[in-house]
């Protein structure tokens, strides 16, 4: 250590040369948003000068601006279906140098292996890959995830210097009641001098001191400007959440001003692989914002110096002087298009693609991960909702692009005694199967999908990640709910009993060890097959069916144990009253 320091500030003194020296350039310098030009001296990995330098290695900016690495602050890595030694041939030639990620999902499925399955895959990349570990999981007292997580069991994580504190608290009502096993996690991150990650989805502002005073300290779940403005006043960091379904950037914009931009940063939190490539990742955030009138510099602070002094990355989000050697080269600040893209000084992405080898997660995974489908086969008897009392029903309404549904009462087709889907008027069965034990089966009744025929299944299903199946008929819901099972995970489209379209994902039922590459060929397939039953593109059918089956987001949810109001906090019959 001594020996690298030494050779830094002999650097720095212009004592040696450097080891590689950037000229021509103009440097975004994200402290005081201005513009500045000199040399880029780099030695050891660090930034160590700006001014006039002289190194082994010279490159020419040509100039280009350069930018600090992006940084998002809050990512679930396995929402991109592949493990974070793919992700980052992903995320990297879109500028993303550092993510905080939470193993939340992976967890969910398998436990302290799951976390521990993505620690050891992130050493595969140059990726800066920071945790935050899962402090819900099951995500709420009454779920039945594949694991449970006690502070115990996560403690020994903290010796981990990429672990950064607990992430998420989303079980709400244990924080608030002060359950014993929310304040263990909470007192092991207190006492290890780590962070806490907030999630207050549909919360009151009272709910914000409570969250506050058990040192939580950030929020990446509000939907409106007010809601942001409220967090900020009473402390917190607001993450501006832009997604594959939650699409909360221009509704938070307004909140921000000169006097509350350091408390604002971006994050995707869940973001399909092809969205991930053909988009962007916290870049298409930053571009976002900056079409919608925010100043460019500002949204370059936001993400990079703003999420670096949230997460207490000292080395991270600026190019300066003791700091990291993680910048681009960017053409335009307005249209931010980035050809180059430095880790640690070293090349590592050019005009949209990597330049290091690929590394393949490991072909020895333990079983548990590879073989996480445990339920037992569903025939369409199963899948029966019967109609005792007349024809009201609880239906969850979408909300395309958002993770709120819309809680309706409303009537519906019966037919000897059961509930018929009605492509008519848009309601759908929905099905939740347990996968971890094989224990139940939940039912329900969604309308906003529009599909016109068939069936589509997922193992992704947030959080405690059942296979989750909406559906036209009976037959093609239990043949989508097969296909899964004998593919150990993934995706399904099923018509008249036939796959049209499906993508194993057998890490978990979540990911694949698959290159993006053919992610992104048989996500292309998936697509076609959801036209085909009638999906009409206006938003990602798998994502949002994703999400239908999570117990804290409100209004109404469907678990394996059946539909969950969330406003009430109880489980509620499909028949209304």
């Amino acid at each position: 250590m001594n020996s690298i320091l030494q050779k830094q500030l002999a650097t720095a003194a212009k004592q040696t040369e450097a080891d590689l020296v950037v000229k021509n350039g103009k440097i975004v310098n994200v402290f005081t948003r201005e513009i500045i030009e000199g040399d880029l001296a780099i030695a050891e990995g660090m930034i160590v000068g700006i001014g006039r330098y002289e190194g082994r290695k010279t490159i020419d900016a040509e100039g280009r601006y350069i930018c600090p690495g992006l940084i998002d602050g809050h990512v679930h890595i396995e929402s991109s279906m592949v493990p974070p030694s793919e992700f980052a041939r992903v995320v990297l030639p879109h500028g993303v140098t550092t993510v905080i990620a939470d193993p939340h999902e992976i967890a969910n499925v398998a436990g302290v292996r799951g976390i521990q399955f993505m620690l050891d895959d992130a050493k595969r990349t140059p990726l800066d890959v920071y945790m935050m570990l899962p402090s819900c999981v099951p995500a709420t007292s009454f779920e039945h995830a594949g694991a449970s997580l006690s502070a115990a069991e996560l403690a020994p994580f903290f010796a981990d210097e990429r672990v950064l504190g607990l992430a998420e608290v989303m079980d709400y009502p244990s924080l608030k009641e002060q359950q014993p096993s929310m304040l263990d996690k909470l007192a092991l991150a207190a006492n290890a001098n780590r962070l806490i990650d907030g999630h207050l989805a549909g919360l009151d502002a009272n709910a914000i001191n409570v969250y506050r005073s058990a040192r939580i300290h950030t929020d990446h779940e509000c939907v409106t400007a007010d809601e942001a403005l409220e967090r900020v006043r009473r402390g917190m960091y607001v993450l501006i959440r832009q997604g594959s379904v939650a699409k909360d950037l221009k509704k938070l914009l307004p909140a921000i001003h000169e006097h509350n931009a350091r408390r604002f940063l971006f994050c995707t939190d869940d973001k399909h692989l092809d969205d991930l490539w053909f988009e962007g990742s916290v870049d298409h955030n930053v571009r976002l914002a900056i079409q919608a009138g925010l100043d460019p510099l500002l949204a370059i602070q936001m993400a990079t110096l703003n999420a670096a002094e949230c997460y207490r990355l000292p080395t991270k989000g600026a190019v300066a002087p003791g700091y990291d050697a993680d910048f681009l080269f960017v053409d335009d600040l307005e249209t931010l298009n980035i050809t180059h893209v430095f880790k640690a000084g070293r090349l590592v992405a050019q005009h949209g693609q990597t330049v290091f080898p690929a590394e393949r997660s490991a072909e020895s995974l333990e079983q548990p991960l590879l073989h996480s489908i445990r339920c037992q086969a569903v025939d369409e008897t199963d899948l029966r909702i019967p109609m005792k009392r007349g024809t009201k029903v609880h239906v969850i309404e979408i909300i395309p692009n958002h993770l709120h549904t819309n809680h309706l009462i409303t009537d519906v087709d019966v037919q000897e005694g059961a509930f018929c889907p009605s492509i008519e008027r848009d309601l759908l069965k929905l099905v939740v199967v347990e996968r971890h034990r094989g224990l139940g089966i939940g039912l329900g009744i969604v309308r906003g999908f529009g599909f016109k025929t068939g069936a589509i299944a997922s193992s992704i299903a947030h959080d405690s990640h059942h296979i989750i199946a909406a559906g036209t008929n009976d037959r093609d819901l239990a043949a989508a709910i097969e296909q899964l099972r004998e593919q150990h995970g993934g995706l399904a489209v099923i018509k008249d009993g036939a796959v049209l379209a499906s993508l194993p994902l057998e890490i978990g039922g979540l990911m694949t060890r698959k290159d993006y590459t053919e992610v992104l060929s048989g996500l292309k397939q998936i697509d076609k097959a959801l036209k085909a039953i009638g999906a009409n593109g206006s938003f990602n059918p798998f994502i949002t069916l994703s999400f239908l089956a999570l117990p804290v987001i409100p209004e109404l949810k469907l678990t394996d144990q059946g539909l969950f109001d969330i406003n009430k906090w109880e489980f509620i019959p499909v028949e209304a009253v």
